[in-house]
């Protein structure tokens, strides 16, 4: 979905925003003692989720600005 976004002509560094999720921003959800381990534990995973989203987003916006022009 978001390489489509970044093909559609929006910004890559404004998708990567979107997709990362900060560091201090997972600690501060980590933090709150109102939240039970199994939620935290999914406030894990999910960050790992979105860190391999975004290597692989940077990973095509690479491979797309090394591509050769397409000829027709």
């Amino acid at each position: 979905m978001f390489y489509g976004l970044f093909l559609r002509g929006h910004s890559a560094e404004t998708l990567r925003r979107d997709i990362d999720v900060p560091k201090p921003v997972l600690e501060k959800w980590l933090n709150r003692r109102r939240y039970e381990s199994g939620f935290r534990d999914a406030l894990r995973r999910v960050y790992q989720y979105r860190k391999q989203v975004l290597a692989i987003f940077d990973e095509l916006v690479l491979n797309e600005k090394n591509r050769p022009p397409y000829i027709q």
